[in-house]
């Protein structure tokens, strides 16, 4: 008797379908995209918007076996979803209201791959779709409640540090007054920037190197001390530099000077998470040679 092996069976994926969907969402949030594109490239809080479809893509890319694998089996409760979000953008349209209007295109793309491709299909693609809530701004009420308290959080642990130092310095809410310099300590500088960035590229780190939930957790939670000290670290030595030349505290070096504390930070992340690597790895193993011999 000769064995019988299954060989898988082809799924026939509607991509006629899927092409006719994604043009009409073109069709219906062209404005809408075309407008985000353009606050990615004249904000700086932003700038990472651009590579947050292309992760996603690359993600769904890296998928693309099991997808296929996967019988389509359309969900109308999608469609619900995709109505959801056609008439949130349609009342955001309407009260000129952007977060609502750019966030309902993430809905409606969640709401379309449930509708045509069913409940396993959106649990496979859930990460890569969730992730393209970080190319849309956060609102400004949100954005100015957040950049405030991170602002004279910044001036205090920077005057404490410089004090520390030996400087004298004087701190007035947001403001320090050095003996040769008045330094202030504006939105730009209130780490929202680098914090925005790293709580994304956390996720994704975690997704791609990591496959303990608990750990994922950790790194993105570590992404807010790491980000408060990074940036006050960065206040404290534009506050030491512009004592010796003023001119270093804006222009080219004060944005590369931006850059380079943004490397240290990615660095620490990847640092912390190899500690917490290490750890998971030698708790098992500690409780294995303590346990007794039976």
């Amino acid at each position: 008797m000769t064995p019988v092996v299954d060989t898988p069976v082809a799924t026939r994926f509607p991509w006629a379908i899927l092409a006719w969907f994604g043009a009409l969402l073109a069709l219906s949030y062209g404005p809408i995209l075309t407008a985000l594109v353009h606050q990615w490239d004249a904000d700086p809080d932003m700038s990472h918007g651009f590579f947050v479809p292309a992760i996603s893509a690359f993600m769904i890319w890296q998928r693309r076996h099991e997808v296929m694998a996967i019988k389509p089996h359309p969900d109308w409760r999608g469609l619900g979803l995709v109505l959801y979000g056609t008439a949130q953008l349609y009342l955001a349209t309407l009260g000129a209201e952007l977060f609502l209007a750019r966030t309902a295109l993430v809905i409606t793309i969640f709401g379309a791959v449930w509708m045509l491709g069913g409940t396993r299909m959106l649990r496979k693609l859930f990460f890569p779709l969730f992730l393209l809530f970080f190319m849309v701004p956060i609102p400004a009420v949100i954005y100015n409640r957040i950049t405030f308290p991170l602002q004279l959080l910044a001036s205090r642990l920077a005057g404490d540090a410089l004090s520390w130092m030996g400087l004298p310095v004087l701190r007035e809410g947001n403001i320090l007054e050095l003996p040769e310099q008045r330094l202030s300590v504006v939105e730009a500088c209130s780490g929202i920037r680098s914090l925005l960035t790293l709580t994304f590229l956390s996720l994704v780190f975690g997704h791609f190197f990591e496959k303990k939930i608990w750990i994922r957790v950790a790194l993105f939670l570590s992404t807010v001390p790491i980000a408060i000290v990074a940036n006050a670290s960065r206040v404290t030595l534009t506050g030491l530099l512009t004592e010796w030349k003023p001119e270093l505290a804006e222009g080219f070096f004060h944005t590369a000077q931006g850059w380079v504390i943004f490397l240290v930070s990615l660095f620490i992340l990847i640092l912390f998470h190899q500690v917490l690597t290490r750890a998971a790895r030698y708790k098992p193993a500690r409780t294995q040679t303590g346990s007794p011999a039976v």
